[in-house]
């Protein structure tokens, strides 16, 4: 029901109207703009926590709006630079136009990882967390089902140019083990080396028919764990660059974790991403450990579908809703 609410037009243009919804959404993004989304960063900087920032939005129709949303992104990277946080973007093809023009999308998604590249190399060893984590990527997200095969090739034709950027990946479809399979198999053609993609596994969040996703949770959380472990193996042998969970389910983190200690991973070795304003003692939890955890922090004024998904993939958030109802 979710699902089916998110993408309602009529439902969208009248919730923002509501306090209680918008006190709701309060909870899962620090504000609408930028200069909210950097203050909360910098507050989980202090607790060892890294970001990931994502300017809500996507399906652009507009070649220009495509245009501004990357000029966006590339003020982002100085903002990030300028303030030394241990933090990345996270983009949405569908932002960049690629429902105009496949092309077009990937112009613009290259300008912001030259752009990343270029800021990176000036900033070099020049603060901690920048000498211990030289893997900083470009994150792509995946969107609907029928998005899949357009965002892998875009992602492995970037790829073959700049190792820093990463692409995510859904447990709740079918395909996505065939899909990871070939995403740590891809090569460099001229070399024939492992390209070493950066991979972020989640469970997914879009309305999907069950021919094409699995339809029960305890099926995503079997193939979830699966994944994760193909991913770690990865890794292990070299055909991974990152392998990022994102997840805040604490008995799938502790399925992982598990896992990677008897492969002999170190916690700093094991990535998990979390959703800003959600299981915060278990981010803390994980940081102070030694895991190596981030915060993907939202923000913008195109929030109606991103909130409903996040809703419908906790059932824990809709009894938040119903407090602040009567709070």
């Amino acid at each position: 029901m979710l699902l089916s609410a998110a993408r309602n037009s009529w439902l969208r243009q009248r919730a923002s109207k509501y306090r209680l919804v918008k006190r709701s959404v309060s909870r899962f993004m620090p504000g609408e703009t930028i200069d909210e989304a950097l203050v909360a960063a910098q507050e989980l900087q202090f607790k060892k926590i890294g970001m990931v920032f994502t300017h809500l939005g996507e399906n652009i129709q507009n070649h220009d709006e495509a245009k501004r949303v990357t000029e966006h992104y590339l003020e982002v990277l100085d903002r990030i630079h300028t303030l030394r946080l241990p933090a990345e973007i996270s983009v949405k093809l569908t932002q960049l136009g690629l429902d105009l023009s496949p092309e077009l999308c990937y112009e613009n998604l290259c300008s912001i990882l030259v752009h990343q590249q270029g800021l990176a190399h000036e900033q070099g060893l020049a603060i901690d967390w920048a000498r211990e984590q030289k893997d900083v990527v470009v994150w792509i997200d995946m969107e609907g089902s029928n998005y899949v095969d357009a965002t892998l090739g875009i992602y492995r034709r970037a790829l073959q140019s700049w190792p820093n950027v990463g692409v995510c990946v859904q447990a709740y479809l079918r395909r996505t083990r065939e899909d990871l399979a070939t995403l740590v198999q891809l090569q460099d053609l001229a070399t024939l080396l492992p390209l070493r993609p950066s991979i972020r596994l989640v469970k997914g969040a879009y309305n999907e028919p069950p021919e094409i996703a699995f339809p029960r949770k305890q099926d995503v959380d079997e193939n979830y764990s699966l994944l994760a472990q193909e991913l770690l193996l990865a890794k292990k042998h070299g055909r991974c660059r990152r392998a990022a969970f994102g997840t805040h389910d604490v008995r799938l983190i502790r399925r992982i974790s598990e896992f990677a200690a008897g492969k002999g991973f170190a916690k700093s070795e094991i990535e998990v991403q979390m959703l800003y304003g959600i299981q915060w003692a278990e981010q803390e939890r994980l940081a102070r450990e030694g895991y190596r955890c981030m915060v993907l922090v939202s923000y913008g004024s195109h929030w109606y579908a991103w909130f409903l998904r996040r809703l419908a993939e906790r059932p824990a958030n809709l009894w938040f809703l119903v407090r602040n109802a009567f709070g």
